[in-house]
Formats: C-alpha cells, structure tokens, sequence
C-alpha cells in the first residue's frame, strides 16, 4: 500500500488567485511516505513543520524546505520549492493507533493515545515521551482492549490539563450488535 499526500495549487489573497480546486499532475504535488508507519490519521502544522500521526509512528516534515544530506549522514535544511520536505520520523516506537481524535495541541505539547500499545504520550520539542509510564504503565496498557471503541482527548487550558476519553464497545451476545457498555475519563496534569 502506498501512502501520499497531495496539495493543491496556492491562494493569493493579495493578486486574488485561487487554486486550490487545481492538482495539475504535471507540476510535483505529492509526497510519499513509507507505508510500514501504517496510514496517516491526522495532520498538525506546528510553525514550519507538518506533524503527521501515523498509525505506528510519528512523523514530521519541514514545509518548503528540504533536507540535504551530507556525506557524514547529517541533513542541512535548504530553501527548496518542495511544499513538504523530508519526513522523519519521532524517536521511540509511537504512533497513534486508529484513534487521530484523541490529538490535543497546546503552544508547546502535543497529547495523544496510542491504544495498539497501551500508552499515551506528550510530545515536544524534546520528543515524544510516554506520560503514561509515570506511574500508570500497567493501568493503560489494561484499559486500551480490542474492545476500545473511541479515545477522545481535549485540554483544557483554564486547569492545564490533558483529558482522555476512552470509550469501548462489545459484541452483545444475545442480538450480535456492538454496543457501547464502558466510558472513562483520565486526567493528566504536567509536573
């Protein structure tokens, strides 16, 4: 399976062009990404970078730029008419999962669920680290079940906190229909 994104032509509010119903095939409009990250499930632009939540990572891509390696394997960013760069991926083994609804943006941190794992994760500009291990590890990775149906994550910024939703669902036995049975709220407030 390949995964690529597609873009548009531009919009100029001060000339008054507007393309963005045209992807003219012949000019670069996409970009690939390797498919063992799995799917893209949500896209985040942070200032010059183009977050992308992958199903089994996280990537990112500086947005008209471009990497050039040297011979020593170290990328130097140069101006470029690529409207999406090289695409990198997070330290650690995270991405996440199905669920692209439990993404909460604040100005420094990114929260997010990874339920094919049993974690949920803050990510900044230090990386990608797993909140859950602090002290709930086992907690998550026995609440996110193949029976979870939805983890839905909000902040809220009056309390500085990070709120996850996890709703699950199950296969009645008497009427074979899914079910939502079971919902949950988790807080997460930084140290």
């Amino acid at each position: 399976t390949k995964i690529t994104l597609i873009w548009s032509g531009i919009y100029n509010s001060n000339s008054g062009i507007n393309e963005t119903n045209q992807f003219i095939a012949a000019e670069s409009i996409t970009k690939d990404l390797n498919p063992v990250h799995g799917s893209i499930q949500k896209l985040l632009n942070r200032e010059t970078q183009l977050l992308m939540f992958c199903e089994d990572r996280i990537l990112r891509a500086v947005t008209n730029k471009d990497a050039l390696y040297s011979a020593a394997g170290n990328p130097q960013l140069i101006a470029s008419n690529a409207v999406i760069g090289d695409a990198t991926p997070y330290q650690g083994e995270f991405g996440v999962s199905t669920n692209p609804e439990s993404v909460a943006s604040t100005p420094y941190h990114v929260y997010f669920s990874d339920a094919a794992r049993g974690t949920v994760c803050s990510l900044s500009s230090e990386g990608i680290v797993p909140i859950s291990d602090k002290g709930m590890a086992d907690y998550f990775a026995d609440t996110f079940t193949p029976e979870t149906w939805q983890s839905i994550g909000a902040y809220d910024e009056r309390k500085d906190e990070y709120n996850l939703t996890i709703k699950k669902k199950y296969l009645g036995w008497f009427n074979h229909q899914i079910e939502p049975t079971e919902s949950l709220t988790v807080t997460y407030s930084r140290p």
